[in-house]
């Protein structure tokens, strides 16, 4: 199993799900982390206090040697606001480290993979994200112990000051872009349309999320996301009393891998493929995408997925 540097610190973002936050604080507990930081968001009503107060009652189970600063918010900020803010005061404090919300469950391989990715890539402005879920579905990308990427996946992740950085919640340039300029890109050419809608929608306010817009940061700075080729991340969180992932998902409770070691690939390319496949199984095939680029560079997709295997 890959080594964790314990030095690298970790952000809990945790709200009103005991349950779940117990999960994940059980795994990180396994790894220990030097520092921890905790974000809450408050009660959204008094309802829902009691099941706040409770999940902060984490800090009573950090037993090891550990520095602990935590961020609980009195009032309610919503999904928006209380992550990207919290995330903001972590690279505040810290030049990079690791999240976790309190619904992705990582294996011990996630932090050790993401350590050693924050320390090769740190002054890297190539590399903008690392992720630690792998969608692949047994699919192996290329030669190494995980590829690039243009998609961002934050169910569990790690990333440095010098992107966050960059990151506007507001989203203020997006009225200047174009659909054309998501259809450019290979990676995302099938899905512009689904894309350019989220993203508008994100920018007016209209879903109530952080993750759209570091999302968009990455892509209109042109960075790459490592992704591991295995899983290293499980979402428990689907369900009626999550914030955005109700119902069923085909990327839910998938399961996770240890790793031994990691195997740098040998090209610097994002691997387009990949990305569309991903994008093929969260995403149904709608009109405009089987009119579209999918539909003709499919079976060229699946065929050269089998090929790095």
């Amino acid at each position: 199993m890959l080594q964790y540097n314990k030095q690298i610190p970790v952000l809990f973002l945790v709200f009103n799900r005991p349950d779940t936050t117990e999960v994940v604080f059980k795994e990180i507990k396994k790894a220990q982390p030097k520092k921890l930081y905790i974000a809450a968001d408050g009660p959204r009503n008094e309802a829902e206090a009691e099941k706040v107060a409770l999940v902060r009652t984490i800090v009573n189970g950090i037993d090891w040697d550990c520095e602990v600063k935590t961020r609980f918010n009195e009032h309610n900020l919503g999904c928006r606001e209380a992550v990207s803010t919290a995330i903001s005061w972590f690279f505040k404090n810290e030049e990079k480290g690791i999240v976790l919300e309190d619904d992705c469950v990582p294996s011990q391989s996630f932090f050790g993979f993401c350590s050693s990715m924050l320390e090769k890539y740190k002054d890297d402005d190539r590399i903008g994200h690392i992720g630690g879920a792998n969608f692949q579905e047994g699919n192996i990308i290329g030669n190494g112990s995980y590829y690039y990427s243009r998609l961002t996946h934050v169910w569990g992740w790690a990333g440095w000051r010098r992107v966050w950085e960059t990151y506007d919640v507001d989203m203020k340039s997006f009225e200047h872009l174009k659909v054309t300029e998501l259809e450019s890109l290979a990676s995302h050419a099938a899905y512009s349309q689904i894309w350019y809608r989220n993203l508008e929608a994100t920018y007016k306010k209209e879903i109530n999320t952080w993750d759209y817009q570091y999302a968009y940061c990455n892509l209109i700075n042109n960075r790459l996301s490592i992704i591991p080729n295995v899983n290293l991340i499980k979402n428990i969180g689907f369900g009626p009393d999550a914030t955005h992932t109700f119902g069923s998902h085909p990327h839910a409770n998938l399961p996770v891998y240890e790793l031994e070691e990691i195997k740098d690939p040998i090209f610097f390319i994002p691997n387009a493929y990949a990305d569309l496949f991903t994008q093929s199984v969260e995403h149904p095939i709608v009109k405009e995408v089987k009119k579209g680029f999918l539909s003709r560079t499919w079976k060229k997709i699946k065929t050269n997925l089998k090929g790095t295997k």
